[in-house]
């Protein structure tokens, strides 16, 4: 199912095959509708690293207990020949701008989390800084 002109249901599932409920479903449109304003703008596509996890799928790689990506509302996200630290800096500016909805912001070597859960968070977890 396209949930926007570049993304697709299918790239937010969660790796194990658990399907989503309607309420995660809407939470994963809404994260699709503002990571569609940073592909506007950037011009280039996004890869989706993790988007939705189960719980059981969540517990398996080691994410937080009480992740965002459990309920929809988080993506752990590249672009093909952008710095991690210059894509999260795009995104912080965006949220500033009004464009992308406020939430988690997180820094790793190599992909950024971002996050909707509509307040502010912010982490630096790269190994190398």
């Amino acid at each position: 199912m396209r949930l926007t002109e570049n993304f697709t249901q299918r790239e937010f599932n969660s790796r194990c095959g658990t399907p989503m409920t309607e309420e995660i479903l809407e939470n994963v449109k809404e994260l699709a509708c503002n990571l569609q304003v940073l592909r506007d703008f950037l011009g280039e596509p996004i890869k989706i690293n993790s988007g939705y996890r189960s719980e059981a799928y969540n517990r398996r790689i080691g994410g937080v207990r009480r992740s965002q990506h459990l309920l929809g509302k988080a993506g752990d996200v590249r672009v093909k020949g952008l710095d991690t630290k210059d894509l999260y800096l795009i995104i912080e500016s965006l949220i500033k701008d009004g464009k992308m909805k406020q939430g988690g912001l997180g820094l790793y070597d190599s992909f950024v989390h971002y996050d909707i859960r509509g307040r502010k968070a912010r982490w630096d977890n790269r190994r190398k800084k």
